[in-house]
């Protein structure tokens, strides 16, 4: 039976992947913010729908709602994939860039979901989180916040809901996928966050390049998420990777020893 499926971050990594899949036998809405990247969609199938969204920018949201919904009756599965990483020291970050940061991986996945809720009656909501999730990562506390956040936000709709919606998280660790030069590049243009921490931000671009290039392969992920969309009874949260499950197990001790531990290992590494 055909489905429909809305996918954002649509373009290239995780959710380019899932379209290459889904777009085979249903209709995938598929959401892009740079146009150049969608002429492989015609490549792929003709049951793909291209829509603009760009969660910097809330209008974007409200018209991309407008469109989905206008273009169909009923919404199966809808996939949060779009994301981005503001990194550097918490006390050098401006709160724009951090509330930036919220509405990319936070605030435009739910104004989006929330558009869309009632049509997703009797579906699924797969919201790709992380395992910064677990907070323990220094140096992209926006992102682990704003990943937090985004679980604990659509795990608070589970509960409310008198909608049959399933809302699954699932948390990768590090994979390889055009996310980590894309954060590099634009993280790179705030050279005013470097002052006084120059060894620990090389370490953080170097790091995360070969996170870009050596991280596990996008399709581990994927393989959890069509596990968690086709699954009768899917878990309300899937953890990927080896990396992901020790992170899981690391937050789980008194903060005072994680912070202790985490300082010695950053110290180490960038000594090194």
């Amino acid at each position: 039976m055909t489905k429909t499926y809305v996918i954002t971050g649509a373009t290239s990594g995780i959710g380019m992947e899932l379209v290459k899949i889904l777009a085979k036998d249903n209709i995938v809405f598929a959401g892009y913010r740079d146009e150049k990247k969608i002429e492989k969609y015609s490549e792929i199938s003709t049951s793909i729908l291209p829509f603009y969204v760009d969660y910097s920018k809330p209008e974007t949201i409200i018209e991309a709602v407008r469109y989905i919904k206008s273009k169909c009756e009923k919404i199966d599965t809808l996939i949060n994939v779009a994301g981005c990483v503001v990194a550097g020291p918490c006390e050098r970050i401006s709160v724009d860039e951090i509330r930036r940061q919220f509405n990319v991986n936070t605030f435009g996945h739910l104004e989006l979901s929330q558009g869309l809720l009632e049509y997703l009656e009797g579906g699924r909501i797969i919201n790709v989180s992380s395992m910064a999730s677990y907070g323990i990562f220094p140096f992209v506390a926006p992102y682990c916040a704003s990943k937090r956040a985004l679980d604990m936000l659509f795990n608070s709709i589970l509960m409310e809901t008198k909608k049959d919606i399933k809302i699954i998280s699932v948390k990768p660790g590090v994979i390889a996928t055009p996310l980590w030069d894309k954060s590099v590049d634009e993280n790179l243009k705030h050279q005013e966050r470097k002052a006084g921490f120059e060894k620990e931000m090389e370490y953080l671009i170097n790091n995360a390049r070969d996170n870009g290039k050596y991280g596990a392969n996008v399709q581990t992920v994927v393989k959890t998420i069509l596990k968690a969309d086709r699954t009768k009874f899917p878990k309300l949260s899937y953890t990927v990777g080896l990396d992901a499950f020790v992170a899981h197990y690391f937050s789980l001790l008194p903060q005072c020893i994680i912070n202790k531990i985490v300082r010695l290992g950053v110290s180490k590494k960038i000594l090194n």
